[in-house]
């Protein structure tokens, strides 16, 4: 079981690497192991998909005055 703090570390990851198409990579990820037959893994990206959505959310829009 991948704890919740290991989905956030791993969201933020991504995040920093492909920004706002964190959450494409996250989602093609999930296929690649759901189609390999890897429901686990499929279930560990889709939480870091939500965890990538929510931390997005979280952050500033633009520059605040």
């Amino acid at each position: 079981m991948t704890s919740e703090k290991d989905i956030y570390r791993s969201a933020k990851l991504l995040i920093d690497q492909h920004g706002e198409d964190a959450t494409t990579h996250a989602s093609m990820r999930a296929d690649e192991l759901l189609e390999a037959g890897d429901i686990d893994g499929e279930r560990v990206w889709l939480r870091i998909l939500d965890a990538v959505r929510e931390l997005q959310n979280l952050e500033p829009a633009g520059r605040l005055h």
